[in-house]
Parts: C-alpha cells; structure tokens; sequence
C-alpha cells in the first residue's frame, strides 16, 4: 500500500478531523454532514485508520474520539507540522517495497521532487554500502532523501559526515540518546551499529543532478533478530536499538527532528563550511584517536586513526607514514 502526504482521501480527511477535535466526542453523523461522506463510507475509514495503529474510542451515542497516535512513520505524519522549507515536506510511505533507495532515485529525476522523502515499514532488499543487504525488519526506520543541492561536486564526500552528525543531533534532542559516530557513516551506541546511510549520486559534467540519501535506523528493533542474518558478515561488530520494545516513544517525532536537523546542516556544507561540520563530526566520533584496521578493495591498512580530511576521507598514522584511506571498513584494535 502506498501513501502520500499530499493524499486528500476520504480517510485522511477523517483522521484530520479527529486530530482537531481530540478532546470530544464525533458522530458519525457529525463526520458525515461535515466532510460530507456517506456514514457507511466514515465507518469504514475509522476501521482503516485503527488498522493503521491508532487509537480511537467508540462510545454509543456519542461518537468517536482519537485518543492515541500510531508507531507507524506514514508520511502526514512526518510532513504535519515538519519545520522544514523543503525536506519533508512532500513524503511517500509503503507498507513494504523492495528498497526506498530504488524508488527515491526513480523520483530524482524530476527537480520537482527535491526535498521528497520516501518511507517503508518493511524493505525486502534493503541496501547497504559496498552493495551488501540491509536488513530491514518492521520496527525500524527506513528512509530515502532526494536531494538536488546546489553545492560543488567536491562535496559530495562530506555529505555522509555531515548526515550522520544530522542523525545523531536528532537522535540526542528527541530520545536523549548520545550516540557515537564512526568512520564513515555509522552510528553506534556501546560499539554497537544503531544506524547506517549510503549515497546515490547522479553527477554529469562535474555537476551534481541529484543525490538520494538513503538511512536506516533501528529505532525499536530485536536486535537479535537482525544479527542471526548477518554476524557471518565480514566486519560485523553487532547490532543495537534505540529504544526498547515497551518504549512509547514515536519514531515519527525522531524523523522529523532528524529532518530538520539534515535541512539546517546541508545548508552550512552549501555555505562551504565543511571544516565546521568535520569538527562536530570529530567530536561525537569513536574512530579519532583509536589504534584501526580498515578493510579496503587492496588490503588492510591498520595504524592510528588521526584526522578526517577536508575532503571526508580517514588519516592514518602507520609508524612514520601518513596515509589517507577513502573508502573501507574500520574496525577497532
């Protein structure tokens, strides 16, 4: 099932209404005579939107009441409210799909759907970096962004610092979470990995067309669960969830604060203040400082991690060498 925020269906319509009215009762009748749909039509809607998570009470001759939010991240409820001036604010939601990465970058070629965010429940072929599979189970977040920034190419590389910074400002605002970030574009909580994003990049004539940003975050997951299908994984070095399965916190909220945060932060990277975003980078990172090996396409190269560089990529220290490692997996000594 695919939802939009910009949908105006009947159902939507009568989940608006019971949003604006929470403190009371609405009939049937009422509902009907207001929005003007066949009371047959509100009963099956109100079915709907239960189905969907809410919570809405019924109490005979009095109406219906919406007394609880759903966990699901459906795209009104990321886009309702959103302080954002265009990220967000147009957003797609599937119950399953076989990555949202695809579909953003089928969106990425209209301009018109920069800022677009796309959403699933569930991902069958969730992507990772180097090509692995992301696993993607109901209670995590799964998101694309379409982006078509207006920032030299050069700065393609700083983008997943400067989003994974994005993630964990949010992550800290809205859960009260610290997180750590590790080279290049982890995020992890006690050395476990809490979230991950890869980049898309369509570039022509060193002009960059458009970027899709895809993140995973396993804000209420088992991580049991996840870890069974890939702890025979190279470089695996567990799994953690953001909050518990008894946690009432809604992942719509994080979404939203991540959203914003994202907005503001590519906003300094296209005022060329990659320097400021690698230095809040640095200083929520896990991998500065630590002895590393890192798994690249020509061997491991392991040493002391030092500095990141302007352009995104890792400095290591190895005896009297300095070497500058762009692309690999880092794994702590």
């Amino acid at each position: 099932m695919l939802y939009t925020s910009y949908d105006n269906t009947g159902l939507i319509r009568v989940l608006q209404f019971l949003k604006a009215h929470q403190l009371e009762y609405l009939s049937g009748e009422d509902l009907s005579e207001v929005l003007k749909i066949s009371r047959v039509a509100i009963w099956k809607h109100i079915k709907k939107i239960q189905s969907l998570g809410y919570k809405i009470e019924s109490k005979q001759n009095l109406g219906y009441r919406l007394t609880g939010t759903t966990d699901l991240v459906l795209p009104w409820e990321v886009s309702d409210g959103l302080k954002t001036k265009t990220i967000g604010q147009k957003a797609y939601y599937f119950d399953s799909i076989d990555s949202t990465q695809n579909f953003a970058t089928k969106l990425a070629k209209d301009p018109e759907e920069s800022g677009s965010v796309v959403i699933a429940q569930t991902q069958t072929l969730g992507k990772g970096r180097l090509g692995r599979k992301w696993v993607s189970p109901k209670g995590g977040i799964w998101l694309s962004v379409v982006l078509h920034p207006g920032f030299d190419v050069s700065k393609i590389t700083i983008v997943p610092l400067a989003t994974a910074v994005a993630l964990s400002n949010a992550i800290e605002k809205s859960l009260g979470i610290k997180t750590e970030l590790k080279w290049p574009n982890d995020i992890t909580i006690g050395g476990k990995k809490a979230a991950g994003m890869i980049i898309d990049a369509s570039i022509e004539s060193s002009k960059i067309e458009s970027l899709v940003l895809g993140v995973g975050i396993n804000f209420k997951v088992n991580p049991a669960e996840i870890e069974r299908k890939i702890k025979s994984n190279e470089n695996y070095y567990g799994v953690a969830t953001l909050v518990k399965k008894n946690s009432t916190e809604k992942p719509a909220r994080l979404v939203q604060a991540f959203l914003v945060e994202l907005e503001q932060i590519l906003v300094k990277l296209g005022k060329d203040d990659s320097q400021g975003i690698i230095n809040q980078w640095t200083k929520k990172s896990s991998t500065i400082g630590k002895k590393v090996s890192i798994s690249t396409s020509g061997g491991k190269i392991t040493g002391k991690a030092v500095k990141i560089e302007k352009d995104g990529s890792l400095q290591i220290k190895q005896n009297s060498k300095q070497i500058r490692v762009s692309v690999g997996d880092v794994s702590y000594k």
